[in-house]
């Protein structure tokens, strides 16, 4: 008897289903080789199922790739996806986490950024490490693809297809904005000090890809500290403020001149907002919509074209004020450290 077309289809669905099933046991055991950005070769003989994420972005990054069930712990600033990171154990901060709490997950790997201070420890007591730490919008790209080969993911249907939809969401929000907000000088400041987030970081990528201009070129690095009246020299159109901890928002000596502090052209991104805008990771779409709302909330009537001085939820706060006289110094850069929480 001959199988009618309804249990032909029936038998053509059981068949890739097996062989989906067939091809991930193959990917789960196949071994394991990726270059972390030490430059370090890292191998295993099979994807980890035990992994330990001190770094925020890296945390978002496992889970938005579907295997938020291989976490068994992460660092006390890791937030989302909150209903799975919730549940999991803190190990402490992510350039200083507790060793012993680390060890006793017995993670298959640890995942954390460049700039801690515990790798060799961890890796003196046999555990394997990965240090990735994305600063620009092709570091992510980049991260994105060798934690989906950490995994054992296939790129096409893991990085890849992540990278589309953050890419098309950074797209479609600077095809939102209407053309006052072209061109606009913005400044952005991650943490006090103040740290800026530079054209040549991920922040800076997106802002220009909003079709807005940073005020902290490229020169000066991702994320420069900054003597204040470097910013009161470049008077900026717009200011953005990741406020993460809501610490009182002090004003610096002379920002109370600059025309955006007096028609309240800023705004402070709270807890909620600023983890997603602050974290090179795969919400940077939502963070471009974050930031083009601010632009639509706040951009002057007509855009200045004055040269840079180099060539929770969203608050939006009142009138700030300053203390203080402009100081003569020279504006200066150093090389940032941007804080743990927001990566």
């Amino acid at each position: 008897m001959k199988p009618t077309p309804v249990r032909r289809i029936l038998w053509v669905i059981a068949i890739l289903v097996l062989l989906g099933l067939l091809m991930a046991g193959l990917a789960r055991a196949q071994p394991v080789h990726i270059r972390d950005d030490r430059g370090r070769e890292v191998s295993l003989p099979r994807p980890p199922q035990r992994i330990v994420s001190l770094l925020p972005s890296l945390t978002e990054s496992v889970c938005e790739l579907e295997q938020c069930h291989r976490l068994v712990g992460v660092d006390r600033y890791s937030n989302w996806p909150e209903a799975v990171i919730a549940k999991l154990p803190k190990v402490g901060g992510g350039l200083d986490p507790s060793i012993e709490a680390v060890v006793a997950l017995k993670p298959d790997v640890v995942l954390m950024s460049v700039s801690s201070r515990a790798s060799d420890r961890l890796e003196a007591l046999g555990l394997t490490v990965v240090q990735l730490e994305p600063k620009t919008h092709a570091d992510v790209r980049r991260v994105l693809g060798t934690v989906s080969d950490l995994l054992g993911v296939p790129r096409a249907q893991g990085s890849d297809r992540l990278w589309r939809v953050i890419d098309a969401g950074v797209l479609a929000a600077a095809q939102s904005l209407p053309p006052k907000v072209k061109n606009v000088r913005v400044y952005f400041e991650v943490s006090r000090g103040p740290y800026a987030a530079g054209e040549a970081s991920f922040i800076g990528e997106s802002l220009t890809r909003l079709g807005v201009r940073n005020v902290v070129p490229a020169s000066l690095g991702p994320f420069p500290r900054l003597n204040p009246e470097f910013v009161v020299r470049a008077n900026p159109d717009i200011i953005m403020i990741g406020n993460r901890s809501m610490q009182a928002m002090v004003p610096y000596p002379g920002w109370a001149s600059m025309r955006a502090i007096r028609e309240n052209r800023l705004c402070v991104f709270g807890p909620g907002d600023s983890d997603v805008v602050v974290r090179p990771g795969p919400r940077m779409a939502e963070a471009a919509r974050i930031m083009a709302r601010c632009l639509v909330e706040k951009a002057p009537p007509e855009s200045p074209a004055a040269p840079s001085p180099s060539g929770g939820r969203t608050q939006w706060p009142g009138k700030a004020s300053s203390t203080g006289a402009l100081a003569s110094a020279v504006p200066v850069a150093a090389a940032a450290h941007v804080g743990n929480s927001g990566k």
